[in-house]
């Protein structure tokens, strides 16, 4: 098969990158041919230009609005089968949103199949809006580890012998960074034997700014910028707990990586992170302020951190992702 990826042009450090990137390795070595084509909302000239050059047999769109809107721009008449990848953005924001509402629902209609990769928003989906789920299919998450090396204590020296939290994400208002701020601000209060780090690029200049401002003035919080996808495994196996406060999810490619090594993960209740997140088994699942500081607490003891270090290798094999996908894609062509 000819297999079109198409992806919000964002950094390559991004979740949809990440994902598109394991879905062209894992197609590639089935012997298909993939191209993957990061775009804008609004379709660039070169688009239908691609479309036509490479002529694929079937395309993946990986975000319904950011990537469906200029996709209907771009294959108007050319009537190329489509699957579409929905985020979280897409089914906890974009439904609410007059505009993005319309996009993305033109764009599940039109596509053969609507993938998701986190059971419980599906199950949400069908229950909310039963007349976009007919075609819906769920599709096994699989995760890859990177082998690069990253020596993240290294690169907080007065980290080394604290407990230390990270939070990777992309920084933007709907991940709770500020929030997370605050919120350790109520812990560091009581407990003075931990460093908080971020790890992500800014995807919000504005909101960048205030959380530069914020962190400027808390001497146990840093920003190191954005880790290459390849190094984050070896990052994370430096951190004693890894963190999520996102206000929604879809299903992040940090949480399945330390799901898989084994980390503590301490994250907001939300159905994006309770899939990977078993309660008090790989982690701790927090409703709020309160709980998250009992939780943070909790953490800060080595036994506690010891008791929720699951590592799970064969939780998200990414060749079982890669079979289900290939079957889908096929019978996408044949319908």
């Amino acid at each position: 098969m000819r297999i079109l990826i198409v992806v919000p042009d964002q950094e390559r450090v991004s979740g949809n990158w990440v994902t598109a990137e394991r879905f062209q390795h894992g197609l590639e070595k089935h012997g298909h041919q993939v191209t993957r084509y990061g775009t804008r909302l609004q379709a660039r000239a070169g688009f239908r230009e691609l479309l036509l050059d490479f002529a694929p047999d079937v395309t993946i769109l990986l975000h319904a609005y950011r990537t469906g809107k200029p996709w209907l721009e771009a294959e108007k008449g050319l009537e190329i089968p489509s699957v579409v990848v929905l985020t979280g953005t897409d089914v906890n924001n974009g439904l609410d949103d007059p505009e993005q509402n319309k996009i993305i629902r033109t764009v599940m209609s039109r596509a053969a199949f609507v993938l998701l990769q986190n059971p419980l928003i599906a199950t949400e989906l069908s229950l909310s809006h039963p007349e976009l789920t007919t075609n819906l299919r769920k599709l096994t998450p699989g995760i890859t580890l990177g082998t690069v090396t990253y020596n993240l204590r290294n690169t907080l020296p007065s980290a080394k012998e604290q407990t230390l939290f990270l939070f990777p994400a992309g920084l933007r208002a709907i991940k709770g960074v500020l929030e997370l701020l605050e919120m350790f601000d109520l812990l560091i209060a009581e407990k003075s034997s931990l460093h908080l780090a971020f790890c992500g690029p800014i995807l919000d200049e504005n909101y960048g700014n205030h959380f530069l401002t914020a962190i400027a003035e808390r001497p146990w919080a840093s920003y190191i910028g954005s880790i290459p996808t390849k190094a984050m495994a070896s990052a994370m196996r430096d951190a004693d707990v890894i963190l999520n406060n996102s206000q929604t999810e879809g299903l992040a490619n940090t949480l399945l990586e330390a799901a898989t090594l084994g980390i503590p993960i301490l994250a907001r209740n939300i159905p994006g992170n309770a899939t990977v997140v078993r309660h008090d088994i790989n982690g701790l699942l927090y409703n709020n302020e309160m709980e998250f500081v009992q939780y943070a607490q909790q953490l800060l003891n080595l036994e506690k951190r010891r008791q929720l270090s699951q590592p799970a290798p064969n939780r998200y094999n990414p060749e079982d992702e890669t079979t289900e996908l290939i079957s889908i894609l096929l019978e996408t062509i044949k319908n």
